[in-house]
């Protein structure tokens, strides 16, 4: 690709987690956690009135958010799953997981009301 086609690739604007991991898995850029805003979310959307606790904005490689996902599941001691990007634990775990991904180094915020 010539210097012209990966500029014209940036992203100029971005919704809210819609985050595409293909180019970190290509290009083995991978931000340190201090450098990622993570967003921490209770959605019962589309779940027929279940809390899942979604965890967005990661920079990462695959490897990496299923590492990360399966400490946190252990801590919260509920399952979850990757979905684009997208860490899900089962239940309402807003609080608990605040302190732990700080603690990893994460800039996290608790988004939604």
């Amino acid at each position: 690709m010539s210097n012209q086609q990966k500029s014209s690739n940036k992203i100029v604007y971005q919704e809210f987690g819609n985050f595409d991991n293909s180019e970190v898995e290509s290009e083995g850029i991978e931000l340190p956690p201090n450098q990622q805003n993570i967003r921490i979310q209770a959605s019962r959307k589309g779940r027929k009135g279940k809390t899942v606790t979604e965890i967005t904005g990661f920079q990462c490689s695959e490897t990496t958010l299923k590492d990360l996902l399966k400490k946190l599941k252990a801590t919260c001691g509920s399952g979850g799953t990757l979905k684009d990007n997208i860490l899900e634990i089962q239940g309402e775990h807003c609080q608990k997981l605040l302190p732990i991904l700080v603690k990893l180094g994460y800039k996290a915020k608790i988004s939604g009301g």
